[in-house]
């Protein structure tokens, strides 16, 4: 078999052997025929929540492993394929093996990533909550910049962005921000983002047109639903209201209608201020906090598993920093993944696709990324 077509079988075995390892092959045959069973108990459906979350979960495995059986199966009919036409000496038949095989590639690329978005709650809306760092004009406004990209990523992607809550910058920019991310698979494509992102730029804030490097933090955590049980105690709870600062109307700014949770032995902080009444913000931010002790939950879990497999490498996320450079003419790379993107219409719009599709990779794979010191 010709160096071309080898490759492309060397990149489908690659990406079949990911999802393989990520879903646990055998564990997942043997959960699917549980599954599969249960299904098919007249008395499944008495309690319509536990139904729901079981045919979920039964879907999606089913494609998990569908996917990788089927397009195992169109490698293996391309590679005798190839193999037929060059013993026939029929250049034709080969080139048409060929290009299939290359198609194989993309679909097996798409069906990992698919994949690799089956965690626990993956498939959950999630919180984004973004942060300016020390920097005063210049980080508000780089954190802004970040809660713009995050904002219409979501929308280019489908899913409905909700401003939960949002505090302006004296000058420039936003101090913090939360929105919430209505979707599928919301969590999933958007956690590799949790961290510090720094921007190297020429500012544009600075007569002399000096470097300046600018942080901003960047929290992700899914929304926790009725199946997901979250405990605290309310005497660990520190509830504080204010007037909300942002544009609002006769009633939202002249009353103590915002809300601020401080859950004490943690130190999380969760607070709301879109609502007009104190009830729903109070509410929101309620949701806010199990939401964030649920993230944390995952975080312990997934400390716990890395220590207990030699094979993975925890390459620690939550506390790498995430650098980019802009360049002339809005380039923007990404000096984790190396990966590079442009956005004419405005900075950093419609640059984290391919950013988040390649973080989501390296996560999984354990593949630790040299940051570039570019100060």
């Amino acid at each position: 078999m010709r160096a071309e077509a080898q490759g492309h079988v060397e990149k489908i075995n690659a990406a079949m052997a990911l999802v393989r390892r990520f879903i646990e092959w055998d564990r997942a045959l043997r959960r699917l025929d549980e599954l599969n069973a249960r299904v098919e108990d007249p008395a499944l459906w008495n309690d319509p929540k536990q139904a729901q979350a079981i045919m979920l979960e039964r879907r999606r495995l089913d494609e998990s492993i569908t996917a990788v059986k089927v397009i195992e199966k169109e490698r293996d009919d391309s590679i005798e394929l190839i193999e037929m036409a060059e013993a026939e000496g029929d250049t034709e038949l080969e080139a048409e093996a060929n290009a299939g095989l290359a198609q194989l590639v993309v679909r097996a690329e798409a069906d990992k990533v698919k994949a690799l978005l089956a965690g626990e709650a993956d498939a959950n809306n999630t919180y984004i909550e973004v942060n300016a760092g020390a920097g005063g004009t210049e980080s508000n406004d780089w954190a802004q910049m970040l809660q713009r990209m995050y904002q219409r990523w979501g929308e280019r992607r489908g899913l409905k962005v909700e401003l939960v809550d949002y505090h302006s910058g004296e000058q420039a920019g936003i101090k913090s921000a939360t929105m919430l991310l209505k979707g599928e698979n919301a969590y999933g494509w958007a956690k590799t983002e949790s961290g510090v992102h720094r921007l190297v730029r020429i500012s544009p804030y600075d007569s002399s047109a000096r470097r300046h490097t600018s942080f901003a933090s960047v929290w992700v955590y899914p929304e926790v639903d009725d199946n997901i049980e979250v405990s605290y105690n309310e005497s660990d709870l520190r509830i504080d209201t204010y007037r909300a600062s942002g544009a609002g109307g006769q009633h939202i700014n002249t009353t103590d209608s915002a809300v601020r949770i401080t859950h004490i032995p943690t130190g999380i902080v969760v607070q709301c201020q879109n609502q007009r009444s104190q009830h729903k913000n109070k509410a929101e931010a309620y949701n806010q906090l199990r939401a964030r002790l649920y993230e944390r939950e995952l975080q312990e879990r997934e400390a716990i598993a890395n220590a207990t497999n030699a094979t993975k490498t925890d390459i620690g996320w939550g506390h790498q920093i995430r650098s980019y450079v802009l360049q002339p003419y809005q380039l923007v790379k990404d000096l984790r993944t190396g990966v590079t993107s442009t956005a004419p219409d405005d900075v950093l719009d419609g640059a984290l696709d391919p950013f988040m599709a390649a973080a989501l990779s390296q996560r999984v794979t354990g593949e630790a990324v040299e940051v570039e010191d570019v100060d």
